[in-house]
């Protein structure tokens, strides 16, 4: 029974720490490159202590940018925002 239990765990803690990640390409032209990124992780975390129970799911999305100033040198930028999974609407 201990090892079903065990097993069990182990496979609903996988399901409800989900991770995915995309990227795209959105320009690239000219020397001039700019690109859309992404990740969402669902996570629920169950404990008897409340510092550490509950809903920890984010979402993060980016953009990060290129480009050829000359022969010798590039220029890069990125902006990154982190969504909370748990905030009320009321927050925003």
């Amino acid at each position: 029974m201990k090892k079903i239990t065990v097993a069990l765990s182990a496979v609903a803690v996988s399901v409800l720490m989900a991770t995915s990640a995309q990227a795209a390409e959105i320009y690239n032209k000219d020397s001039n490159k700019l690109d859309l990124y992404g990740k969402v992780n669902a996570m629920h975390y169950f404990s008897s202590n409340d510092a550490d129970d509950g809903d920890t799911t984010y979402a993060r999305l980016g953009f990060k940018g290129e480009t050829q100033i000359n022969d010798q040198l590039t220029g890069f930028g990125q902006w990154e925002y982190e969504f909370k999974g748990n905030r009320a609407e009321s927050q925003g």
